[in-house]
């Protein structure tokens, strides 16, 4: 692959990220095609190698997104009904107040979620601050794999 062609496969993996941390892009969807696409154009046993290495990291850092911070949400007794809650509340804070709506809307969805379930106003603030500090590290896992895929990316890019 030219020099054109891996500006454009590294400006597609930066978008990917910046989808993970503003998750409004299906962020490793795009890093994972993109690290794909180079792989097909390369056509060397190479540039398969790394992209099989990439997708271990994102794989890998995909189910540790969901269990990690899923465990630490049942140990603190947060059902999954508050979290859907706080992610349809996300959606729409989002469109509501671009961006910052998201975090927003997440927080005041899963307060008024638990809130209703609790009905303990403390209880029910306790439970937010689990919820967001779980969504954290999940997005935080999901940003660590998918710099680990753009690094071997970049490693494999330069090798070839």
């Amino acid at each position: 692959m030219n020099l054109v062609g891996e500006i454009i496969i590294a400006v597609v993996i930066l978008i990917g990220i910046a989808g993970i941390i503003v998750p409004v892009l299906p962020g490793v969807v795009i890093v994972f095609g993109a690290v794909l696409v180079w792989a097909i154009f390369e056509g060397t046993s190479t540039g398969w190698i790394v992209f099989l290495i990439a997708t271990g990291f994102l794989v890998a850092t995909g189910i540790l997104q969901y269990t990690w911070p899923g465990k630490s949400l049942r140990e603190a007794g947060v059902p999954m009904r508050s979290i859907v809650i706080g992610l349809i509340a996300a959606v729409i804070g989002f469109f509501v107040i671009p961006v910052i709506g998201l975090f927003i809307g997440f927080i005041g969805g899963t307060f008024l979620a638990e809130s209703a379930r609790v009905r303990r106003p403390e209880a029910a603030w306790n439970a937010t601050v689990q919820a967001t500090k779980a969504v954290v590290v999940s997005t935080l896992i999901q940003l660590l794999g998918a710099l680990a895929a753009a690094v071997t990316w970049a490693v494999g890019a330069w090798v070839l």
